[in-house]
């Protein structure tokens, strides 16, 4: 089956008349249990049905062919998905790898990581870099392509090194989607996302996922959800259910929309430092060609300076000043506004959204032409 195909049919159950094809959120904290508790739904905190469905559905698109392979484990946020792994499967004199470019909140897991005790080294996602810094960690963590610089790294090489010298790899998907590339096929033992973003893709829920193929490894990140209670609303992973069914379709049209704006914004003499990994001349596309399918709805560019960058944002007429990325409807933000992230002030990362391509190029280069007069 195509992705299409699967999106749209993920994660159903077997057909049952007078029954809905996606049964709808079960609302429950505790469930009829007589006897010895030895079904699978015993308490809330635990597990829910309508969870199992979303998970089913997740690990046919993290892996087609083999979803009853794969483990996927829901959450209620992508840092809540990304910290189960981390303290999982990290002890105190432990080592593990991050990027140092990616997303904001790492430093923050960083410092906890540390006062666990837990060795914690950086090093810049582009040119594998990651590499040099690998030797004697228990786990390296990828973000590929990273945000907000949208660099990439090889992840097969990467996974081959690691392996070689004992250590899991866990790569943050969250940009690229499954429709865009498989961290699992490519051998990483964790496929991690945000599905906040793109997954769901219209800005209305907080959800993360983790899958994985080994059962082993599986059961502490499960064991984490529970003792942490880092769990879903029933209500969140039914809408997160019923918006896989488009993700094909989102996914094809604002990374074609992601281009175009793309191939417009290198014509620009007031746009530097353009980064977006479909591009043919992006430092990343050989990398990114070899391994993806799609190349995101993320673009990145630099303006002259923080006052064009936030008259640009205000000159938009169809896309929203906020952060966090993927939805539907196209997004941008001044990156340097948060602090954490070490970009010009100029900086500007944009979403692209699923609007016609002409009316969003049109407003983006009405927005840039607009911001380059003089305040008054």
């Amino acid at each position: 089956m195509g992705d299409g195909t699967r999106a749209v049919r993920a994660g159903l159950p077997e057909p049952h008349k007078y029954e809905p094809t996606l049964p709808g959120p079960v609302f429950a904290a505790h469930y009829h249990l007589p006897g010895e508790p030895t079904g699978p739904y015993t308490y809330g905190r635990d597990e829910n049905p309508t969870w199992t469905h979303l998970e089913r559905a997740i690990g046919e698109l993290e892996a087609p062919g083999e979803p009853d392979g794969v483990e996927t484990v829901v959450f209620a946020s992508g840092m809540a998905a990304i910290s189960a792994v981390l303290f999982s499967q990290l002890k105190a004199g432990d080592a593990v790898v991050l990027p140092s470019d990616g997303y904001q909140a790492l430093p923050l897991l960083r410092e906890q990581l540390e006062a666990y005790g837990i060795e914690v080294r950086t090093a810049p996602t582009g040119g594998d870099a990651q590499l040099a810094v690998l030797d004697g960690a228990r786990l390296l963590w990828i973000e590929t392509p990273s945000n907000p610089g949208l660099d990439v790294c090889d992840i097969r090489r990467l996974v081959a090194a690691a392996h070689d010298r004992g250590a899991l790899v866990a790569v943050d998907n969250t940009l690229a989607t499954p429709l865009g590339q498989r961290p699992l096929e490519l051998g990483a033992d964790f496929s991690v996302a945000s599905d906040t973003k793109g997954m769901t893709g219209h800005g209305d829920i907080l959800l993360g996922h983790v899958a994985c193929r080994d059962a082993r490894l599986a059961a502490p990140v499960r064991r984490w959800r529970k003792i942490a209670g880092a769990i879903p609303g029933p209500m969140e992973a039914w809408l997160a259910h019923r918006s896989l069914a488009t993700l094909s379709l989102r996914v094809e049209r604002q990374c074609a929309n992601a281009l175009v704006l793309a191939e417009a914004l290198m014509r620009r003499d007031d746009v530097s430092g353009l980064r977006y990994p479909g591009l043919p001349g992006d430092p990343s596309h050989q990398v990114a060609a070899g391994q993806m399918w799609h190349y995101g709805s993320v673009v990145s560019f630099v303006l002259p300076d923080r006052g064009r960058a936030e008259r640009f944002l205000e000159a938009l007429r169809l896309v929203d000043d906020a952060t966090s990325f993927g939805g539907v409807r196209s997004t941008a933000e001044r990156r340097g506004r948060w602090g954490g992230d070490a970009v010009p002030e100029g900086f500007i990362r944009f979403s692209v959204g699923a609007e016609d391509a002409e009316d969003l190029v049109a407003d983006v280069l009405r927005a840039l032409d607009e911001a380059a007069r003089p305040a008054e």
